[in-house]
């Protein structure tokens, strides 16, 4: 797996992060088609090679139906000085001239929109969970509930357009680990409907907040760290801390719109390789290295002593629909030699707090124990073996270029079974013994 590093100095909003990674190599048309998945109209994309500070990259702007085409098009582009304004997503917004709208879309209505359309899975999955927690802060910040939090209609377009967008945009570059840099914010103020506020603005401090995300102030006097971009790095990024043993294949630069004061516009993203894996696979046993690979996935557990089997088995199924890399419970004796269940969910880094909420509100648990694991894991290979059955897909564990694991893989035993007409343990035996002669 590929590692993405968004080294965030100057900042982040969701259009500079879509700048960045078009400027990593994600196709800008194919980006645009899939976002027309959404049947969202009134906007249209504009992608554009610029510089800010000598500094070239991939300026991406939303073109609202009815807004002025120049220089500023986008108007809650999150770096023009009047932008913070069109950031708030409540109810109470005010246009630059002073003007309210009434039109507007509640959190429950977007993630309808989302979820109705014929984007992936991932994308919907991900794209929802960026805008829940931009909900629920402004839920916190104006005491309400996250599914009764408004968008204004023409925030919530170009909001809608850059969250999707930028989901869109890490799954065509693979769905790559997202690692950060310490999140530095500027100061000074920013103009919401209710007055002004400092730096940084109540809905991105409550959503880093809620993440436990550190911010640390700089002196550039302007917002760098959107609500946007705080939803994003808080919902992908699993680290933030200072570049580590990265190899750089790919840099991008998204460019927001105006030119700073103390730092260049732009937010790098850097595509590669950690060393740590790359030293790893490209040792040899004789130096005695090992070419596994390796990853780092959260442990979260709980024990249960009051949990029906059935509520059991729907959480099982219902973690796993959700993502979770496995899901198991195992008999314990707990206080006053009362028997019960130890529930384990891994999941990734990313995802332990979507899943310890998943947990507590699924489960009878009043708490989650949360570890992070490190795991090897042998090189995977597929393969096809021959058997007087047919021909049935092998899945092979490979250490240090050889062969140490190989399993028949279920469904191609499965399908061949039903359609030789035999049992599904004969074409098991015949596949185990078919690799025992390859071997």
């Amino acid at each position: 797996m590929k590692s993405l590093y968004l080294d965030i100095f100057s900042g982040i909003s969701g259009d500079m992060l879509i700048g960045a990674l078009i400027d990593l190599g994600v196709d800008a048309q194919k980006l645009a088609r899939e976002l027309k998945k959404l049947k969202l109209e009134g906007y249209h994309l504009h992608v554009a090679r610029k510089h800010r500070s000598g500094i070239a990259g991939v300026k991406f702007d939303v073109h609202l139906a009815g807004a002025h085409d120049h220089e500023h098009p986008h108007p809650h582009d999150h770096h023009h000085p009047r932008g913070q304004e069109h950031e708030h997503h409540h109810s109470d917004y005010h246009d630059e001239h002073g003007q309210e709208h009434d039109h507007h879309r509640t959190f429950a209505e977007i993630k309808n929109l989302i979820m109705g359309s014929k984007l992936s899975p991932w994308v919907k999955r991900k794209s929802v969970a960026v805008f829940h927690r931009i909900a629920e802060a402004e839920g916190k910040i104006h005491g309400m509930s996250p599914a009764k939090v408004h968008f204004h209609e023409v925030g919530a377009v170009d909001s809608i357009v850059d969250i999707v967008g930028a989901c869109i945009g890490l799954e065509m570059l693979g769905k790559p680990r997202v690692l950060a840099a310490p999140v530095v914010e500027g100061v000074g103020w920013v103009k919401c409907a209710h007055g002004r506020f400092p730096i940084p603005a109540p809905a991105t401090l409550a959503i880093l907040g809620a993440r436990g995300i550190g911010v640390t102030q700089c002196d550039e006097p302007h917002e760098l760290v959107t609500p946007t971009g705080a939803a994003l790095l808080a919902e992908f990024a699993e680290t933030f801390a200072p570049m580590s043993e990265l190899i750089a294949e790919t840099i991008g630069f998204g460019l927001g719109t105006r030119e700073n004061k103390t730092r260049p516009n732009v937010l790098r993203a850097v595509l590669g390789q950690e060393t740590k894996d790359q030293r790893l696979r490209s040792k040899r046993a004789s130096v005695g290295g090992w070419d596994w690979e390796t990853d780092r996935v959260a442990v979260l557990e709980t024990n249960l002593d009051d949990s029906h089997g059935e509520i059991l088995g729907h959480f099982v199924e219902t973690a796993l629909a959700a993502g979770a890399l496995e899901v198991f419970h195992t008999p314990v004796q707990m206080k006053k030699n009362r028997p019960g269940v130890l529930l384990t969910v891994l999941c990734e880094e990313a995802e332990a707090d979507r899943f310890s909420e998943l947990i507590l509100r699924e489960t009878s648990a009043f708490g989650v124990r949360r570890t992070l694991a490190e795991r090897r894991k042998l090189r995977r290979e597929f393969a096809t073996v021959k058997t007087r059955h047919g021909a049935v897909t092998v899945k092979l564990g490979k250490l240090n270029g050889r062969v140490v694991q190989a399993a028949p893989e279920f469904e191609s035993c499965k399908k061949l079974a039903a359609r030789a007409n035999v049992p599904l343990k004969q074409i098991y035996e015949a596949t185990k013994q078919a690799i025992k002669l390859k071997s």
